[in-house]
């Protein structure tokens, strides 16, 4: 690891004033995805800007009457407030699917949104990559890419964003709030805040440089009573997914009144399946609906040498994520 200076914030401000101090300062909440890079020679800040003792701590109702989930939250501690888990069991549901209890515990809300990838060509750092180093070439897109994208990806790079909680965050249709350098802030659309690679794969999300995550807001719940969250994986725990789907349902009368779907695994960013909730909106939550929406989802699929098995993997687990939440007893 190299060296750095460790710079304790106590306030956004100064966060943000250290930020656009250093060039290469990064922020510091859990670091349980941060420091692993740093040990691995991937990420080299010069600066830490500690900002887990943050004001952003705490889980309370907004505006829209939904919940503003702060961003130095550990995502133990948002996982098992016992309104997320009455309310959006579906955000449990997926977090409680990731990593360890312990890195669970360390990990910060803010800092989920922002982990990197874990492609292995990434972390290896004798081979060529254009997410750790622009320009060097992608080593996945003809190498080894069974865990790797169908959706989104570019000739630049191939990676796949690997949390759990933006899967669930995508499918429940969130907002990020995030504090600029200026002082102001502003709310960006779950949907928008990552990105697809195109040629500048080292950049993972919209957010310009030095802004700061303070919050992620959930709208109103509809998805308590059906919900499930599928991931599919190598080992029954503390893997990541080579595919995942969240699916919620509001259902009215016997029929869809609205559908939140997302799949992790298969893209750059989650990867949110508009088409497919789309279609389902105004059917009735049917065996043969839900295979035509698993089909939509995946039209657009372009697997890569290694992983066409994603795509009927995919197909199969949209359907089976829609039927056990429709089927769920709560």
């Amino acid at each position: 690891m190299r060296p750095f200076k460790y710079i304790n914030a106590t306030t956004g401000e100064q966060a943000l004033q250290a930020a656009e101090q250093h060039e290469r300062a990064k922020y510091l909440g859990g670091g349980t995805n941060l420091v692993d890079l740093m040990k691995e020679d991937v990420e080299q800040p010069d600066h830490l800007i500690e900002i887990a003792d943050l004001e952003y701590n705490s889980i309370k109702e907004n505006k829209k009457g939904g919940l503003t989930l702060g961003a130095v939250v550990s995502n133990s501690d948002t996982a098992n407030h016992p309104v997320i888990r009455q309310k959006y069991p579906l955000l449990t549901m997926a977090m409680l699917s990731a990593a360890t209890a312990q890195i669970r515990n360390m990990a910060t809300n803010g800092g989920n949104l922002l982990q990197r990838t874990r492609c292995p060509y990434f972390y290896e750092t004798s081979m060529p990559c254009n997410k750790r180093e622009p320009g060097s070439g992608c080593g996945a897109k003809k190498g080894m890419n069974a865990k790797h994208a169908i959706f989104g990806y570019s000739d630049s790079c191939v990676a796949v964003h690997p949390s759990d909680m933006c899967v669930a965050l995508a499918a429940l249709n969130a907002e990020v709030e995030v504090l600029q350098i200026n002082g102001k802030t502003k709310m960006m659309p779950f949907e928008d805040f990552h990105r697809l690679p195109g040629a500048q794969p080292e950049k993972d999300t919209n957010l310009d440089k030095g802004e700061l995550i303070t919050a992620i807001h959930l709208p109103q719940s509809i998805y308590a009573d059906h919900y499930y969250y599928l991931k599919i994986r190598e080992r029954s725990s503390y893997a990541f997914a080579l595919l995942s789907v969240a699916a919620g349902l509001q259902i009215k009368n016997g029929i869809i009144a609205s559908a939140g779907l997302a799949m992790g695994g298969v893209a750059h960013k989650p990867w949110k399946l508009t088409k497919a909730e789309q279609f389902l909106k105004g059917k009735s939550p049917s065996e043969e609906n839900f295979q035509r929406a698993a089909t939509i989802a995946m039209e657009d699929a372009k697997p890569l040498a290694e992983n066409g098995f994603k795509v009927p993997m995919g197909e199969k687990a949209i359907v089976r994520a829609l039927n056990q939440a429709y089927n769920r007893k709560v």
